[in-house]
């Protein structure tokens, strides 16, 4: 029994490893196929920068058939390897094997680590290259519109360079009184904030003020008697000064 179990679990990671082998070689070809795309894309946007030809700016067609056929391949894979990792998860959970098998869940966390990274790449890549595909059909559809309206006459294609100039200088006109709006708006709530300041500064003052009026009126006492008190020193100083100069000259 414990021999069938043993060939039963190493079955699930032989098909386990094949299904892996299988799912990275795909996903490095669809990377491949996202870079291509990508960089096709790119030369034939230089291209028609300077041709007038209006034939489509990829071959699309055959590149989004293979993108969905290896698309479909890849999901299909990893709904096996989740399957298969699903069968070892309830292996391992049997009752036929030691709930602490420390070999067999890491085994099977390795193989769940792996798919999880496979799924987030697939997932990654087939993002990237949906978003290049529909920016590329956007740019197709703006460059076939540039290129039907350069078909026009030359009058109206200078005329509309014109509007376009003038539409330019005004949005830049804009721009620039918006930023002289905004910096005196700041200038203002910065004067504003400061008159406040000085208004409170202003406010304490007059209620230390009104609040210690005797403390002013002490300090006009304490003035005027400093003055009675130079008077009457500098009266004596004089009085003395004199009765020295008539003692001397006597």
């Amino acid at each position: 029994m414990a021999a069938g179990t043993s060939n039963y679990w190493e079955d699930l990671r032989k098909q386990a490893r094949q299904l892996e082998n299988e799912l990275d070689l795909k996903l490095v070809s669809f990377s491949k196929l996202c870079t291509s795309y990508s960089h096709s894309s790119a030369r034939d946007g230089r291209r028609d920068r300077y041709s007038s030809d209006t034939t489509p700016l990829l071959n699309g067609s055959s590149q989004d058939r293979m993108f969905e056929t290896m698309a479909i391949e890849i999901e299909q894979l990893l709904a096996k390897l989740t399957e298969v990792n699903d069968k070892m998860a309830e292996y391992t959970n049997s009752a036929g094997v030691p709930s602490l098998n420390a070999a067999l869940m890491h085994t099977l966390q390795r193989h769940r680590d792996i798919l999880q990274d496979y799924t987030h790449e697939f997932h990654k890549t087939k993002a990237n290259f949906m978003a290049i595909r529909e920016r590329e059909n956007l740019m197709g559809s703006v460059r076939k519109d540039i290129e039907s309206y350069k078909t026009g006459s030359g009058v109206n294609n200078r005329r509309t360079e014109l509007f376009l100039k003038e539409h330019d200088h005004l949005r830049n006109s804009d721009r620039l009184i918006e930023e002289t709006i905004s910096i005196a708006m700041a200038t203002k709530e910065n004067m504003t904030s400061q008159r406040g300041m000085l208004k409170s500064i202003h406010s304490k003052m007059n209620t230390l003020a009104n609040r210690f009026p005797a403390v002013n009126s002490l300090i006009q006492r304490i003035n005027l008697r400093k003055r009675r008190d130079s008077l009457i020193l500098g009266g004596i100083i004089g009085v003395c000064t004199i009765l020295l100069l008539l003692y001397a000259f006597h």
